[in-house]
């Protein structure tokens, strides 16, 4: 009988979304709307990237950016590019542009 041979593939995944942020507008009170939405980027990427909420890495520009309005004024949505590594860290990273 032949062996099985198992050929997992652990390459980087890297893949670009459009995060909507509206529901963390409305969902929390007014002064925690900029942490809801960090918390609400982290849900998105480990169910669409499907990795662990723990490996999940936010680059400080997109932290920045989510921030920059203040605690109140979020975003209605974020692009971001996120690149899942061997090892399981999942990178999310803010895109320039339209």
């Amino acid at each position: 009988m032949a062996k099985k041979t198992e050929t997992r593939r652990t390459e980087e995944l890297e893949r670009e979304f459009i995060i909507p942020l509206r529901a963390s507008m409305h969902q929390p009170s007014r002064k925690r709307r900029a942490g809801h939405a960090l918390e609400t980027v982290r849900r998105f990427i480990t169910r669409h990237m499907k990795g662990k909420i723990e490996d999940v890495w936010i680059d400080p520009r997109l932290n920045e950016h989510i921030w920059e309005r203040g605690v109140q004024h979020i975003p209605s949505r974020v692009r971001v590019k996120a690149i899942r590594f061997e090892d399981g860290l999942i990178e999310v990273d803010l895109l320039e542009g339209g």
